[in-house]
């Protein structure tokens, strides 16, 4: 077995180095937002293996170390000298600083949030954005010195280098992050690094993307027989569509219902890919509930429960399989986050172990893996939904976890408390779009607390469970807010609930930020 991503190599690109920043995906996802295609890397990879990309232009993130202190995050001093524009954030500024001949050292007054800087807009950089504009400053140390032939283009009341360039080698550093949404002209600074000076042409689009990627997948696959496991999620689905419109009745898809799915959302995947579907492939359905209530029976623990559902689902996965016999291909809806927060990309903390990235089901006997979608950022994989003729009800589908409605009931699962959390959701989702505030909001959802309290419903005494309402506005879903749904909106919700769920008498909506909390419960 081997496992070859199918990665676009003929196209321009701009690479992200990556010091431990928190942003790097969101540096990477405004890249694409010009047009332009974009790829993380750890500062650790060789300069070499940077060289033999022919990247068009090349930028520093942030991160959270001191650039002056030993063993602290470095770069071969070569980088600048490539030809190739290089723009440096934050730490990736001071760094480029101090590497050629500046000086950064510990600021006599942090930065921290929106501040208003003052900047030479005869800058190629700062084409088009105002002499004053607000940006979101992170630091706690500065440049006090610039490196020599660097001219000073912008500064705030208390940092004297706020950016700085060496225009005759198209080398740039910016104090602050241009990337995140506070900043409010960032996405013209970005769009002038990568399509004025590295000269981008913007070539990186989603019908390119699909029409490329359904000529490569039929190339590759050739007259052989395609596995994948479809789980009804956006990310699963999209892969399934486009290896159907390259392949048809060479892939079959296998959709494992372990029952806890969202209300009627089996039915729903069945209808798009089952055989009243429009698309060509062959579909299986396995109707598991029962088998997973089952393992589940007893368990409390959040992470015991997410082992046994991922177990348990490559367990039937396998046995369908086995029912096909050998196949040459196995996909899966590996997306670019899952890569990048696996490890494999980029130098952030593995934030989770992905059941797409090395998860994989040992006895299915395949050559090859295909991950037509491992490029992808979520917004991205959502467009070649739509580049694909998918329904809108499902490209934008909330997003679901694989243990789907086993870390969203707190305790242990049961069908009884798997069919309230459907029902109460349900409710919450459709007067959710009612309001017309679907779009807007992150994601929403409604879980089941462990809790369960004294109510009175009727003149009689209840002792039933709370359902916890969540609503959150994210860019990137590593960092959220609270979303204000409105008030109308989560007093008709309770009172539906309440009043249509059998088992709930108490209904709590919840104000946690990410961090400290998760977007998830559990």
């Amino acid at each position: 077995m081997s496992v070859e991503p199918m990665h676009i190599t003929d196209k321009e690109r701009v690479i992200v180095i990556d010091f431990g920043g928190q942003y790097n995906q969101l540096v990477a996802r405004r890249v694409r937002e010009c047009n332009v295609y974009c790829e993380i890397y750890s500062y650790k990879t060789d300069i070499a293996q940077i060289k033999a990309m022919k990247p068009k232009g090349i930028i520093l993130t942030g991160g959270p170390n001191s650039c002056y202190e030993e063993n602290a995050p470095t770069y071969a001093k070569e980088l600048f000298e490539m030809g190739i524009p290089v723009l440096g954030l934050c730490y990736g500024a001071q760094l480029m600083m101090l590497l050629l001949g500046g000086k950064v050292e510990k600021a006599p007054v942090r930065e921290y949030g929106k501040t208003e800087v003052l900047l030479d807009s005869s800058s190629a950089l700062f084409s088009n954005v105002a002499p004053t504009t607000i940006c979101w400053m992170s630091h706690t140390d500065y440049i006090s010195k610039v490196a020599p032939d660097f001219k000073i283009i912008a500064h705030t009341a208390d940092c004297p280098v706020a950016a700085a360039e060496c225009r005759d080698k198209d080398l740039y550093a910016i104090q602050f992050h241009p990337e995140v949404l506070h900043t409010q002209e960032g996405t013209k600074m970005l769009y002038n690094f990568v399509r004025n000076i590295c000269g981008c042409a913007g070539t990186w689009k989603m019908d390119s993307f699909v029409k490329t990627s359904i000529a490569q997948i039929r190339e590759k696959v050739g007259n052989g027989k395609v596995l994948c496991a479809l789980s009804g999620g956006v990310d699963s689905s999209v892969a399934a569509v486009l290896m159907a419109k390259a392949i048809g009745a060479q892939l079959t898809c296998v959709f494992v219902d372990h029952g806890l799915l969202r209300k009627n959302e089996g039915d729903e995947v069945e209808e798009v890919f089952g055989v009243n579907g429009t698309y060509q492939l062959n579909f299986i359905r396995v109707n598991a509930q029962e088998r997973f209530y089952k393992k589940l029976s007893g368990v409390t623990e959040p992470e015991q429960k997410r082992k046994i559902i991922g177990e348990e689902f490559i367990r039937v996965f396998e046995e369908e399989a086995k029912k096909i016999g050998v196949v040459d291909f196995l996909v899966q809806g590996t997306i670019y986050p899952d890569v990048v927060e696996s490890g494999l990309g980029g130098e952030s903390a593995v934030i989770k172990s992905h059941h797409n990235v090395g998860g994989l089901p040992d006895c299915v006997d395949f050559k090859e893996i295909i991950e037509p979608l491992r490029d992808l950022f979520k917004d991205e994989v959502r467009k070649a939904g739509l580049e694909l003729g998918i329904p809108d009800k499902l490209v934008f589908r909330q997003p679901f976890p694989g243990p789907g409605l086993g870390i969203r009931i707190i305790g242990e699962v049961t069908a009884e408390k798997v069919q309230i959390v459907q029902d109460a959701d349900a409710i919450y989702r459709e007067e959710i779009a009612k309001a017309g505030v679907d779009r807007s909001i992150g994601q929403y959802f409604a879980a089941l607390t462990n809790m369960r309290s004294v109510g009175v419903m009727g003149d009689e005494r209840t002792y039933d469970y709370a359902v916890a309402l969540r609503a959150v506005n994210t860019v990137d879903f590593m960092t959220a807010e609270c979303a204000e749904v409105p008030w109308e909106v989560l007093q008709t919700v309770m009172s539906r609930i309440i009043n249509e769920v059998q088992g709930v008498n108490r209904v709590f909506y919840d104000l946690t930020s990410k961090p400290p909390g998760t977007i998830e419960f559990e």
